[in-house]
């Protein structure tokens, strides 16, 4: 099957793309809450992707920021979950794993550094569905280093002479690449050593079919429901 003729990845083997909402269907509803990770879900969204810090009770809560976006300025990490979660619409992971239950995959990125044992410990009963990534590689090798089966990605913003590199030294298999600086270079390199390109964040249909001809493993986005419908369209 040609790479332009794409549809929508699934949990399995299906060699096909991926669809990620980005924070959920986070133009449907406020960000990483529950509504919009529903909307996500009813969307047909076949991963989604969320913010994961710590609370000073060493609760994972879903929030993107460290502080709190109400006019404060409080550090999350000074509160405790229910401290927070009153002050903000911001569900525990375990929350969102158990309104998604496998329903999707669930691409959890760490924030903060302490949070790691916290989403370990959540992850590893749903080793299947859920996978961690992170711009701090170093969080990244730790997931492993504590579970060595979950499934982790390195978060880039730049383009790294050795990718391969440095997926090897975080011993993680999904490369999350910011998605204008994709090219077919980057993904030859990542697949062959064994690795997937997740393109993030990407809500221009034209664009997404681009990075589907590149060969791209999936791509995260704010519409999910245009983004699949627009390249199934583009399938027929």
């Amino acid at each position: 099957m040609e790479t332009t003729r794409r549809q929508v990845r699934g949990l399995g083997s299906d060699p096909d793309l991926e669809i990620i909402a980005h924070r959920g269907a986070n133009r449907e509803a406020p960000e990483n809450t529950l509504t919009a990770f529903k909307r996500a879900l009813d969307a047909g969204a076949k991963g989604i992707e969320l913010d994961v810090h710590l609370t000073s009770d060493g609760g994972a809560v879903v929030h993107h920021d460290p502080m709190l976006r109400d006019g404060s300025k409080t550090a999350i990490a000074t509160l405790s979950l229910a401290a927070v979660q009153r002050r903000a619409s911001a569900p525990s992971l375990d929350e969102v794993l158990q309104l998604v239950d496998g329903r999707c995959r669930v691409y959890i990125e760490i924030k903060a550094s302490g949070a790691v044992e916290a989403v370990v410990a959540l992850v590893e009963k749903r080793l299947d569905w859920c996978a961690v990534h992170s711009f701090d590689h170093r969080s990244v090798l730790r997931t492993r280093t504590l579970n060595s089966r979950i499934k982790t990605g390195i978060l880039l913003v730049s383009y790294l002479v050795d990718v391969a590199g440095a997926l090897r030294a975080a011993q993680a298999t999904d490369v999350w690449q910011n998605a204008e600086l994709v090219d077919r270079d980057l993904v030859d390199n990542v697949h062959n050593a064994g690795g997937r390109v997740i393109a993030w964040t990407v809500n221009d249909i034209t664009r997404a079919r681009d990075l589907a001809h590149l060969g791209v493993d999936a791509i995260c986005t704010d519409v999910p429901r245009e983004m699949i419908k627009g390249l199934n369209e583009g399938a027929a």
